[in-house]
């Protein structure tokens, strides 16, 4: 019933897809790791102007964060209602889980110093860390793997290869599905590679209560070691907001892996409906309510529409979020929140790539057929052989006798015997064929 009443797809018809998600960017994941945030504040902070805690005392608050569940969420949830303030909720539930731990006199360091953004960036932080990490990233390697496995399989199919939806020197398919894999790794190891940063300097960024309070204090190497302790990197020089720079990378990186995956199914939907996959048949599904034939590429469509709604919300937070005039406005604290349905959307076309690529079958009849009537594309390496012996006007010769021509076999073995070339050269060019004429196709899928 929840799914059925839920406003967006992605936690109602796909929720399959993306429930994993929900452990990173729910609005219980988003107080979970404000919870987070805080109670490893405090204990830094005991630390720093030596309160007297014991390590019990840091037991039972790190229990605090290991027993945070729903029904925790929702007393911060009602602490919001009176406060209506998010991040100060947080703070007063965690006076109360104070008392409980008898921890009660030290409830006024709880979110000591802190403006609500310490806790936000730093837990947005963790959050797109641990979702990129732990869901995002599994999902694109799914991906590759599987593509990889195909184009080993599939390297030595010849298929005719097309340039302006024209035919084109021949390649093979295994080749053609490596060229995705290599793009796909190489945004890959840039998003592995990416260092999100945290700020915790206080109200504009100064430290100016930190100092106030504890003077004595070097208070930029507190912070440092605070937010590098979490795994973050340190941004010393910000406003009151972290700067969002470098998520806006990172999300400019999704939508490049997000691209890649258009441009595949894009062609694999070409393939389909050229004929050079056929589709699986499952049984009991129905491809059109009319058309009892119809096996339609669903999951590449799928795919193609997930992604251009994934694309939209994450070009709309790339360029949004580093903006915010003077020392802040409160623009990215609602657009923060679109991160998990960005996340989703694109998980949600992975999976369905994943699901359309797998029903995939190769119809080597049909593209044998296509090479045999298309002898013409041989034209390239025979005018270039033919430059190799010193015609001046191979390329013409071949353009007299190929542009806008479908020839035969016996076509060009007659033309090429007729050819004053050297005679390795010409046997050469006499037993080639569209199917052999391939380069190095077969060897390139080394470099995935």
């Amino acid at each position: 019933m929840e799914e059925l009443l839920s406003i967006s797809p992605v936690d109602g018809r796909y929720r399959k897809y993306t429930e994993e998600l929900s452990t990173y960017f729910s609005e219980f994941a988003l107080i979970k790791y404000r919870v987070i945030i805080e109670i490893n504040w405090f204990i830094k902070l005991s630390q720093t102007i030596n309160l007297e805690i014991s390590d019990k005392d840091i037991e039972n608050l790190n229990n605090i964060i290991e027993r945070f569940n729903v029904e925790e969420a929702e007393k911060v949830k009602e602490i919001e209602k009176t406060t209506n303030h998010d991040v100060k909720a947080v703070e007063y539930y965690l006076r109360d889980k104070f008392k409980e731990i008898e921890l009660e006199q030290y409830s006024q360091y709880i979110h000591f110093a802190c403006t609500s953004e310490d806790i936000n960036n730093l837990a947005y932080g963790l959050m797109i860390k641990d979702g990129v990490n732990n869901a995002m990233l599994p999902n694109m390697e799914s991906l590759i793997e599987q593509a990889n496995v195909k184009a080993k399989e599939w390297c030595s199919i010849p298929m005719l290869a097309h340039t302006h939806g024209q035919p084109a020197s021949p390649t093979t398919v295994g080749k053609e599905i490596a060229v995705f894999t290599y793009r796909w790794k190489s945004i890959l190891e840039m998003i592995k590679k990416l260092e999100l940063r945290g700020k915790f300097s206080g109200a504009v960024g100064n430290f100016n209560a930190h100092i106030v309070a504890f003077p004595e204090i070097d208070w930029l190497k507190v912070s440092k070691e605070f937010v590098e302790n979490l795994g973050l990197e340190y941004n010393p020089l910000t406003t009151q907001i972290e700067s969002h720079d470098i998520i806006s990378v990172l999300f400019n990186y999704i939508k490049s892996f997000n691209n890649i995956t258009m441009d595949f199914n894009s062609d694999m939907w070409m393939y389909i409906s050229m004929n050079y996959f056929k589709q699986k048949v499952v049984q009991n599904e129905v491809g059109s309510s009319v058309m009892p034939h119809k096996v339609n590429p669903i999951n590449h469509e799928n795919s193609m529409a997930n992604i251009r709604i994934a694309n939209s919300i994450l070009g709309a937070l790339a360029d949004n979020l580093p903006i915010s005039r003077m020392q802040r406005d409160l623009s990215d604290s609602s657009a923060l929140r679109n991160i998990g349905v960005a996340f989703a959307h694109t998980i949600i076309s992975i999976k369905q790539t994943i699901i359309g690529f797998d029903k995939m079958i190769i119809n080597e009849e049909k593209l044998k057929t296509d090479l045999d009537k298309n002898y013409e594309i041989l034209s390239e390496g025979i005018q270039t052989v033919l430059r190799k012996n010193g015609h001046t006007d191979a390329y013409e010769k071949l353009k007299e006798l190929t542009r806008g021509n479908q020839i035969g076999e016996e076509e060009i073995y007659n033309f090429v015997s007729s050819l004053n070339i050297d005679e390795q050269d010409k046997n050469r060019l006499l037993n080639l064929t569209p199917e052999n004429y391939l380069g190095l196709a077969k060897e390139l899928i080394k470099f995935i």
